[in-house]
Order: structure tokens, then C-alpha cells, then sequence
């Protein structure tokens, strides 16, 4: 990958997805870090989107590989589980902290899958508007080879995964992936956990489809289930209970003062997150820079 290519991604990265560590551009200090959540399944995280992983018998499944430069030290986490190459990369969205080792892993032979609009954006120049951000489009190598537009299933490992999309949620090409037997859920960037969530409204995410991908879960998980969100901590039911009744409160605030002619000004003076702020305000979207967002997407 060439060095101001990198450099580039890296320094938007800082701005969209980061708190104070990820805004660090040197990943030599990054760790990789594994959680077990099922005698197949593990939660990964380091900086960019967590990961899921499926580990066994018959091939290793990763759900999202963060950043390039983090590639050799995810294998060689998941190296201390098996000796077996990551076959399949199951990217969520097309966000660049999710699939910037998709190009290393592409060449080292892994089958990458994921949603048709997920191949369309990765494979032409974009622009995330709320961040002024302009991306390139990827080598081939680094594009899906498999896509899908509602949904598919993986029986691996003595498991079943069952991904399926989501429209319109956090971009227009979310995947959820459930591992039905281990009760393991991967929201991707549809479930910010204890973060207040970016809705990428130049990519075709809106609220109304982040609040139905979280009822879409509920409606699936119980009490024992284990959920891995985009960002932030490993989740239960509750806590995504807790993150839907947020976005549902607060989504219906701003829309009611925007049908009223309220300005953007306005809306935040009222500050319609006052009693979330405390415990999702603390991410790298800033109460009011949320309720921004919110309200440009709740406009269109």
C-alpha cells in the first residue's frame, strides 16, 4: 500500500473513528487483544472495529481486519489459537477501519464476503460527507469476491452463522452476523456500545434503520447472549436494549423540533441528550457534534 495512501487513511481515521489512543498514528503500540465468548468464538479488539473470529476444526472466519498495518499482529494473535490461515474475511461495512487489512488478508488468500454495496463503494473513490472526507477506491485484491444482498450462512466450525443485511442503518450495506450456536452476535457499526454512534448519511445510513437493526437483534438475543458492537465494550442484551431506547428518545426529540422549524442552533440548545450524555457523550462524537449529525440525518 503506498505510504500517503496510508497516511492518508490513517489521519482520517483519527478524526472519525478515534478517542484519544486511536488519534495516535503509530500502530508498533497497538495490541491485540482476545476475548473468548464460546469454544468456537472470540471477540478481537485493537483500533479500528472490533472483531469476531471463529476458530476449529474446519477453517478460521474473521468478521472485519481493522487496519493494514495491523494485519501481522492479528495473525499472530489468532496464531496462538491455530495453526490454521484465515480462509474466510467477512467485512460488516465498507468503513476503512474495518476493512483496511482486506488487501494483506486478499493476498494471502482469504475468500472476503460481504454485502454488494460493500464491494460497490470499496471498489470507487468516495467522500463521507459530515467529515469532509475523501477515500480511494481499493486494489481488486482487496475487494470481496463474494457478495450478497439479503442474506447467507456459513456452516463451519460446528456452527452456523447466519449473516444478513440490514438497509439503511449505519451505511446501506451493514451486515449483522449471528453464531447461532455459540449465541454470539457481530453488530458491526450498527451498535456503538456506550458511544454515541456515527450514521454515515452520505453512505446511506439513517436512524430509523440503526433503531430497527437493534429491534432486528433483540428480538433474537436473550439474557445469555453476547454481543459484539462495532466500537466500544462487549455487549448483552441489555446493554443494546439500553443503546436502541437511547436512539429512539432522542431521534424522536430532534425530529419533533425539526417538523417545527427548529433550527440546528436551536435543537442543540435545547440539548435533547442531556440524561444520555454522561454515559455515551464520552466517544469522538462530542453531545453537540451528535446531535448535528443527527439532526442533517433526520432532515433528509
Amino acid at each position: 500500500m503506498k505510504t500517503n495512501r496510508q497516511f492518508v487513511l490513517t489521519s482520517c481515521a483519527a478524526a472519525l473513528f478515534a478517542t484519544t489512543a486511536f488519534a495516535q498514528q503509530d500502530f508498533s503500540k497497538v495490541q491485540i487483544k482476545t476475548e473468548k465468548l464460546s469454544a468456537t468464538t472470540y471477540m478481537m479488539t485493537g483500533e479500528g472495529g472490533n472483531l469476531g473470529l471463529s476458530v476449529g476444526e474446519d477453517a478460521v472466519f474473521v468478521i472485519d481486519d481493522q487496519f493494514a498495518p495491523l494485519t501481522p499482529k492479528i495473525k499472530e494473535a489468532i496464531a496462538k489459537l491455530t495453526k490454521k490461515p484465515i480462509k474466510f474475511v467477512l467485512n460488516t461495512h465498507w468503513h476503512f477501519d474495518h476493512t483496511g487489512g482486506n488487501e494483506n488478508l486478499g493476498k494471502a488468500g482469504a475468500l472476503i464476503i460481504a454485502h454488494e454495496n460493500v464491494r460497490k463503494r470499496l471498489s470507487a473513490d468516495g467522500f463521507i460527507a459530515f467529515f469532509g472526507m475523501k477515500t480511494e477506491a481499493e486494489p481488486k485484491v482487496a475487494l470481496p469476491v463474494i457478495t450478497f444482498t439479503q442474506d447467507m450462512s456459513f456452516h463451519i466450525n460446528g456452527d452456523e452463522l447466519y449473516a444478513y443485511h440490514v438497509a439503511h442503518a449505519h451505511t446501506d450495506g451493514d451486515a449483522i452476523v449471528h453464531f447461532k450456536n455459540s449465541n454470539v452476535i457481530h453488530m458491526g457499526d450498527t451498535f456503538f456500545n456506550k458511544l454515541y454512534p456515527f450514521i454515515d448519511t452520505s453512505s446511506g445510513g439513517k436512524v430509523d434503520g440503526m433503531i430497527g437493526a437493534a429491534n432486528r437483534v433483540l428480538a433474537i438475543a436473550d439474557d445469555n447472549t453476547k454481543i459484539i458492537p462495532g466500537h466500544g465494550p462487549l455487549a448483552s442484551r441489555a446493554d443494546l436494549l439500553a443503546y436502541r431506547d437511547m436512539l429512539a428518545t432522542v431521534s424522536t426529540r430532534i425530529q419533533a423540533q425539526i417538523k417545527s422549524g427548529k433550527t440546528l442552533d436551536e435543537v442543540q440548545a435545547s440539548k435533547p441528550t442531556v440524561e444520555f450524555d454522561a454515559v455515551w457523550g464520552k466517544g469522538f462524537l462530542a453531545p453537540q457534534k451528535w446531535v448535528a449529525m443527527m439532526y442533517e440525518n433526520l432532515k433528509n
